[in-house]
């Protein structure tokens, strides 16, 4: 009979201890992703609520709001490149002062196709145009994303764009994803909100993870069993 392999049994125990941890951290995590999916629903279930109240509450990302933005149908905007169920154009985005005792917020006011050349008027109108919409995690550009150029961004930069916009100061973290047009008399603009699109794989890298340490424990007894016997 042959000695006992202790080394490829230490090597085993930790490659299976790494292989079930990981599993295990992939449960948790699908735990969590499922409790944000919830939160994410929950919100977007309540009813609006003014845009103050939500920022200074737990939680606002996904939160359905209305506010009060003077001048909004004839604000200055910047615009982003997009794309709407396959159509190529932009979204436009300007700031709203919903509360001059805080930091204005961007507003996302709605797509419009490339095939329309023309845009909302831009004036110094400060008649408060009632929006609502909802709110959302802004991101940032990658490192990769060029630059805006000739006042068009290519990712939702929210400092450059309210610098573009003429603040010079902090906005808000998070944007105001319009879901009422602010101009309800120019059809072009198309006022929506980006769907709450979690990736949820946890459960299938779990099942990996342990699919991964039964095949390592499998080969180990057949080896194991080989050695032993001679």
């Amino acid at each position: 009979m042959r000695r006992f392999p202790w080394v490829l049994t230490v090597l085993t125990v930790a490659a299976l201890a790494l292989l079930i941890a990981l599993g295990t951290w992939q449960v948790r995590r699908l735990a969590w992703k499922e409790g944000l999916i919830a939160a994410a629903d929950a919100a977007a279930a309540a009813p609006p609520a003014p845009l103050a109240e939500v920022l200074a509450g737990p939680a606002p990302e996904f939160r359905r709001v209305v506010a009060d933005c003077p001048g909004l149908a004839s604000a200055p905007y910047v615009e982003l490149q997009s794309i709407d169920e396959g159509r190529a154009g932009s979204r436009l985005v300007s700031l709203c002062v919903f509360d001059p005792s805080r930091p204005p917020i961007l507003v996302d006011r709605g797509f419009v196709a490339d095939t329309v050349s023309a845009r909302p008027p831009v004036g110094r109108a400060e008649a408060p145009t009632r929006i609502e919409g909802v709110l959302r995690e802004p991101g940032g550009p990658s490192p990769l994303t060029p630059g805006p150029a000739d006042g068009r961004f290519f990712a939702r930069d929210a400092e450059a764009m309210a610098e573009a916009l003429g603040r010079d100061g902090p906005v808000q973290p998070l944007t105001l994803f319009a879901t009422v047009s602010s101009n309800p008399d120019w059809a072009a603009l198309e006022p929506s909100a980006p769907p709450a699109a979690f990736s949820n794989n946890h459960l299938g890298y779990a099942m990996t993870w342990f699919g991964l340490a039964i095949v390592l424990l499998g080969f180990y007894i057949a080896l194991l069993r080989r050695r032993l016997k001679g």
